[in-house]
């Protein structure tokens, strides 16, 4: 039987945040589409769909379209109406604890600050899912963190970030052929 699984990647909508930090999340999914030649083209539960086949697996890959706060609208619509079990979620957003290039797979854990995870917690009644950290580093000097998720990655990142996110394609796909912990002890560890 074909396993269904959830790869939603945190974001915010409109052009205007399309190459912002706190959307590497959307990103992540357009990289995904893009190697699984899918179309981001379908409105579903508040959130841009494609459908994609890999190996025995059909995976959903979403962008929800509420802004970042309310992502867990999107994402507890999604599991219901396809059925698909939290163990087969998997959400990708970006993280202010991690240095820009790493990214780490978890079985969970708070929000840290991020209220897209907070807003799925809140809808989903647990903190118990899979989830792909995207590290963004920290604000320079004195920043306010909200003012710096806004802005755009730096022109000298954007070899390092293209790196970032085809290495984190690998990290989702590996999730769904072997599973959430060989794919963390595959990719956790990668000193960047």
């Amino acid at each position: 039987m074909t396993e269904t699984y959830l790869i939603v990647g945190l974001g915010n909508p409109g052009r205007e945040y399309h190459e912002n930090r706190h959307n590497i999340g959307f990103m992540l999914i357009d990289s995904l589409a893009s190697r699984l030649g899918a179309k981001m083209s379908r409105m579903q539960s508040k959130a841009l769909v494609a459908s994609a086949r890999h190996g025995d697996a059909k995976i959903i890959l979403a962008k929800p379209q509420t802004f970042m706060n309310l992502s867990g609208q999107a994402i507890q619509g999604l599991l219901r109406f396809h059925k698909i079990p939290l163990e087969n979620l998997l959400v990708a957003h970006d993280d202010l604890d991690l240095p820009f290039e790493t990214i780490r797979l978890r079985p969970g854990g708070g929000a840290g600050g991020q209220k897209g995870i907070k807003s799925t917690i809140q809808h989903l009644s647990t903190n118990d899912f899979p989830r792909l950290r995207l590290g963004i580093g920290r604000p320079p000097g004195r920043m306010d963190p909200a003012a710096y998720v806004l802005q755009n990655f730096a022109k000298g990142d954007q070899q390092f970030l293209a790196e970032t996110l085809d290495r984190a394609v690998d990290a989702a796909l590996s999730f769904v052929d072997e599973g959430l912990d060989a794919a963390m002890n595959k990719f956790n560890g990668i000193a960047n």
